[in-house]
């Protein structure tokens, strides 16, 4: 946790309070993200190596001694962890204490943080702070979708009882797509082909919530391009994306200074968002504008693009979610309502490409042990399409357009080409897999019997390399697979010379 107060001036940066040592739970160093991530974190929830913008909260009070009127404080959160919804909550707790008590308060809030638990995919946690206790779920590759929000767990035995965060990670999709309720499937398409896309908002916090909403609509969809929840004037890569010499790249930016309505006017997609309404107020949907109306500074709220969506618009959705907040439907309910239908209408997207991408996948049958394994097929972009006229996402969504036309502009998107990447290394260790599987169940003896000590020695190599892959977990091997090809190993070893011996197993 890091900590900072200075006079809001602008450039002007100041080192905060020394800070009490790292915790070493949920705020720890890298050693943590790894462990949650290699042990069943869902990958597409996950940010890998990249470290997520970390949350902040800030104070400002008018200070007639500064040359601006006004001093500013802030409390900001770093962590490798992308648990968004957990910091911000505990954020919410901690710095208002922080700003009164400074340094004492923010040493016996790293005390408590110090014990607890590490974070295990799956697991339930009670985390108690300030005499608070936040109880949340760590996400899991094996959790399934709700069409509700996620039920609360047990606390008897707790005291106080809990805070209840039904998600460590993802926001409050609802709450954040309140004013474009109305083009969220426009936004979705946007997101799935990479397109560019500047959002406007009143405030970092809008900004950033917007820009990691829009960047998580796509689950289970890896999200593959850039983006920045916050991007500023000082920014490096500043030139880069104002220039006008070449094409925008494939990046959502967040920022707050009307100035970039001016600079990015060439960009083809511009979201631009107002002031946030009270929550029981029914939203104001932001009106579909040409990217031509854009003005300087003044530019009203509204979404500025040329884009027309290859499917249909899915009202019953809209009516749905308008009725609930009559209602006064829980804004869980309604996030989980509309992550449900963004969840289902990429999965109908993305099921075809699975199915065909299995196909391509050699017979298990073709994989002998002694050869090298098959390649696998090419992915041909028309013997695709001509397979969704009998297995194509009308199987699976009510919504009509232009499928194809949506599938071939995917093709030339970011996220194709990482969707793409990752499937084929999955198939590609899958085939390793099966190979290595097909030599321990093969008669070792028998082919040992004519071949060359080289021969035997490049076996030697080649099981060692894929033994330690596979305890690696980067090839999906049985451990009894594992145990044979041990065996193997010491078996074919044992056969050679002991000069040889020595060199492939020296003391």
């Amino acid at each position: 946790m890091l900590a900072g107060e200075a006079p809001a001036q602008p450039g002007h940066r100041v080192r905060g309070p020394p800070l009490p040592q790292a915790a070493s739970g949920i705020l720890s160093s890298a050693s943590a993200f790894v462990s949650v991530e290699g042990r069943g974190a869902p990958g597409t929830r996950m940010t890998g190596t990249v470290t997520v913008g970390p949350p902040c909260l800030c104070r400002q009070v008018k200070d007639s001694s500064v040359k601006r009127g006004y001093f500013q404080k802030s409390l900001v959160l770093v962590s490798r962890l992308p648990f968004v919804r957990l910091f911000q909550a505990l954020l919410s707790l901690v710095a208002p204490e922080y700003f009164d008590k400074l340094a004492p308060c923010l040493e016996a809030v790293c005390n408590e943080i110090d014990q607890w638990p590490a974070p295990v995919p799956g697991q339930t946690l009670n985390l108690p702070v300030m005499g608070v206790v936040l109880q949340v779920h760590i996400p899991s590759s094996a959790d399934k979708p709700e069409s509700g929000p996620p039920k609360q767990c047990s606390h008897k035995n707790l005291l106080p009882a809990p805070v209840v965060l039904t998600s460590v990670h993802e926001l409050d999709l609802f709450r954040c797509f309140r004013p474009v309720l109305a083009h969220v499937q426009l936004l979705w398409e946007l997101m799935l082909l990479g397109e560019p896309l500047l959002v406007l908002a009143p405030s970092p916090a809008v900004s950033s919530e917007m820009v990691l909403a829009l960047t998580s609509c796509l689950q289970p969809l890896k999200f593959c391009c850039d983006y920045r929840p916050y991007f500023t004037v000082h920014d490096s890569e500043f030139k880069e994306f104002t220039t006008r010499t070449q094409a925008p790249p494939s990046v959502v930016l967040g920022v707050t200074n009307p100035f970039f309505i001016k600079t990015l006017q060439h960009w083809p997609h511009v979201l631009r968002i107002g002031e946030p309404k009270m929550p029981g107020d029914l939203p104001k949907q932001i009106k579909l504008k040409k990217p031509s109306r854009l003005k300087t500074l003044d530019t009203k709220p509204g979404l500025y693009t040329a884009y027309t969506t290859y499917l249909h618009r899915d009202k019953a959705l809209l009516r749905r979610l308008l009725k609930g907040l009559q209602r006064k439907r829980p804004s869980d309910v309604q996030t989980a309502v509309l992550r449900q239908h963004l969840l289902e209408l990429t999965q109908s997207f993305i099921i075809p490409l699975e199915h065909y991408m299995a196909s391509l996948m050699p017979l298990q049958k073709s994989i002998t042990p002694w050869k090298t394994p098959p390649q696998i097929h090419p992915f041909r972009q028309d013997d695709f399409l001509r397979s969704l006229e009998r297995s194509g996402p009308q199987l699976t969504c009510l919504l009509k357009g232009d499928w194809l036309g949506l599938y071939r502009r995917f093709f030339k998107s970011p996220h194709f080409d990482g969707w793409y990447r990752q499937r084929h290394k999955e198939m590609a260790q899958k085939l390793e897999a099966l190979h290595l599987e097909a030599i321990c169940e093969a008669n070792l003896e028998i082919w040992m019997q004519d071949k060359s000590e080289v021969e035997v020695v490049d076996l030697v190599l080649k099981l060692r390399e894929r033994l330690v892959r596979a305890q690696g977990h980067q090839l999906p091997v049985k451990e009894a697979t594992l145990k044979r090809a041990r065996l193997y190993i010491e078996t074919v070893v044992g056969s050679l010379p002991k000069d040889l011996q020595v060199v492939l197993c020296p003391p």
